[in-house]
Parts: structure tokens; C-alpha cells; sequence
């Protein structure tokens, strides 16, 4: 398979220490990168149940952070095909151990939360899974009211379990990122979107409320769900900021980013550079830029790339669980 040609940009001490300096030294200090992230508030996540308009029961966890902690942000995690919220659970983890209150649901026809319209008998029903199943994951419309909305999927009832438990001084006020990887980047690009389209109303705005976006190796289709709708909204290609994470040899994404980076031609940081290029060719600092990729050294996608650990410290500065923190505390730092 012929390989990229563009290289990697070494990912050195200094240039990291620079964009993501908290949650870089969080991962040196760790003794070993299979020594399970030290959680911030509690061992155990709490589960609970939302259900969308179409009456399917979405199970989640929220990993909360401590107390007396002021968390970084707030961040949906949005798990792959096939996977659930177990499979991401180590970067939920790390995101709880760095700072971030995290909300990873089982996607509807994933892990507990079973879809009563497919068999019963199918263990899996990933595979029997359609189009209409991955945009109702993310619908949010019906009405010009949000919170009195017809249409409610999967993301939007997490959505509005977290403004009722921050309302109820359950769950602390912060900045809202979503993270999502494989087709659950997809589902959590086109969640934004609809996020962004809801109109103000004479109360105030009642949409744009995510403040960040990151993609893991995102995938332009999956199962007929493409993700070029959501690409090709104002608010996705040019107002969110976004961060993109790709494994080594990881075309999609790098796709995705080659694409976006046209939309936003001067507000681009890229970790790759061409061939005999020893000069940085990005035209925005990687603390100022509005989208950013970052590549990992491993050859993983998916749910294993939001859970990869390298095994050395410069690897480790490409890790998921280091750049997201990083990533929230720089745009957090702007105001999102």
C-alpha cells in the first residue's frame, strides 16, 4: 500500500510543552504507559438511562470529576462501530484523571442500549444497524423551541441530561467538547451541526453550545452515514474549533483535515510536512490555530487509537489521552 508523502514532524518536548504543558506533564509523570490513569474523583463511573423521542432507552456513564476540582471541560465521548462505552473507557479515564467531567454513552444498537425494533436474539446488532439508526444518533430538531423538540437522538438526550444536572448543581458548569471516534466522530460532526442550527430565540441562543470538536480517525462513510454533510455546514468546516487525530496510516482522516484545512486556510497546525521541508509550513501556531491534526506514531484506528498509550515519553505526547486535555485548555483558554 503506498504510504503518505508527507512524514511526520517530530513531536518534540518543547513544542508540546508549549501547546499542551498540563496534560504533557501528566503523561511524563505517569511511571508506565500501562499503569491504569489515577481517576480524579472516583473509581467507579455513574450510570444512568435517557430516552429519545423514538422511545429507545440510551444507557451512559459519567466520570466525574472531584469537588473542589473547576473542570477543564465538559466532554461527550462517543464510541466507534461496534464498540461502546467500554471500549473508550481508558481515554474517558484519562480525561476524568486530567481535568475533564466525561459523559460516554452505549449508542443506540450498542452494548446496553439495545434497539427494541431488531430482534432480540441478534447479540450484535451493530450489524443490523441502517442509515436512518446513525442520524437519529444525532438528530436534534422539530419546533423552533430546543428544550419542547419533536425529533431527540441519542447525543441531544445527553445533551439535555447535562444542562438538567448542571441546573441541579450535579454536574459543574464547563465549557462542552465532543469527542468521537470512527463513526462516532461522524455522529458527534453532525450532532454539532445540528447543535449550531438551532435558532436564537428571544430568551437567548439556544444552540452553538459546543465548544470544541475532535475527530478519531474519522471515516467518510460507514453503513451509508456519510460524513460530508456535516463537513460541509458553517459551522463544522469553519467556526468549531477541531482537532483531528489519525493513526500512522490513517488515509480517511487525513483526508478529513486535507479537506477542512482548505476552508480555513490560515488557521491550520499540521504535525506532518513535506519531504525535505525542514521548516514548520503551517501557517498558524499550533496555540492560536482553529484546526489541528496530530498523528499517531501506532498504525490503529478506531476505538483503539482513542485508547492507544505509547510506550515511550515522546510517543506518549501524541497520545489521545494527552492531546485532547491539551486541546480543551487551549480553546477553553480562548473562550472557545
Amino acid at each position: 500500500m503506498p504510504r503518505s508523502p508527507f512524514r511526520l514532524r517530530p513531536l518534540s518536548t518543547a513544542l508540546v510543552a508549549l501547546l499542551f504543558h498540563a496534560a504533557l506533564a501528566q503523561a511524563q509523570a505517569q511511571p508506565a504507559p500501562t499503569a491504569p490513569a489515577k481517576a480524579a474523583a472516583k473509581d467507579t463511573a455513574e450510570e444512568f438511562d435517557v430516552e429519545t423521542s423514538d422511545g429507545t432507552s440510551i444507557a451512559a456513564w459519567y466520570y466525574p470529576v472531584s469537588e473542589d476540582v473547576s473542570p477543564l471541560g465538559i466532554v461527550i465521548l462517543l464510541h466507534d462501530l461496534g464498540g461502546s462505552h467500554q471500549a473508550v473507557e481508558p481515554l474517558a479515564r484519562s480525561l476524568q484523571a486530567a481535568g475533564c467531567a466525561v459523559v460516554a454513552p452505549d449508542l443506540r444498537g450498542h452494548g446496553e442500549s439495545k434497539l427494541a425494533s431488531l430482534p432480540s436474539h441478534q447479540d450484535d446488532q451493530t450489524k443490523l444497524l441502517k442509515k436512518g439508526d446513525f442520524e437519529m444518533m444525532a438528530a436534534s430538531r422539530g419546533g423552533r423551541v430546543r428544550d419542547q423538540s419533536g425529533i431527540r437522538g441519542d447525543v441531544e438526550c445527553i445533551r439535555n441530561w447535562i444542562v438538567r444536572e448542571t441546573a441541579n448543581g450535579n454536574v459543574p458548569k464547563a465549557p462542552l467538547f465532543v469527542v468521537g471516534s470512527g463513526i462516532g466522530a461522524s455522529v458527534a460532526a453532525h450532532w454539532a451541526a445540528a447543535d449550531a442550527a438551532w435558532p436564537d430565540i428571544a430568551s437567548g441562543p439556544q444552540g452553538r453550545e459546543v465548544a470544541g470538536l475532535v475527530l478519531i480517525s474519522p471515516a467518510f462513510a460507514a453503513k451509508g452515514f456519510s460524513l460530508n454533510p456535516a463537513l460541509a455546514t458553517d459551522a463544522v468546516r469553519r467556526t468549531i474549533p477541531m482537532l483531528v487525530i489519525a493513526g500512522s496510516d490513517d488515509r480517511d482522516a487525513l483526508k478529513v483535515f486535507d479537506q477542512m484545512k482548505r476552508l480555513r486556510p490560515k488557521e491550520w497546525y499540521d504535525t506532518r510536512r513535506p519531504p525535505g521541508n525542514e521548516k514548520d509550513s503551517s501557517p498558524a501556531k499550533a496555540v492560536e490555530a482553529s484546526l489541528m491534526l496530530f498523528v499517531h506514531p501506532a498504525n490503529r484506528s478506531g476505538d483503539e487509537l482513542a485508547a492507544a498509550r505509547s510506550a515511550d515519553r515522546g510517543g506518549r505526547a501524541a497520545d489521545p489521552a494527552t492531546v485532547i486535555p491539551g486541546f480543551i485548555k487551549v480553546v477553553a483558554s480562548r473562550g472557545g
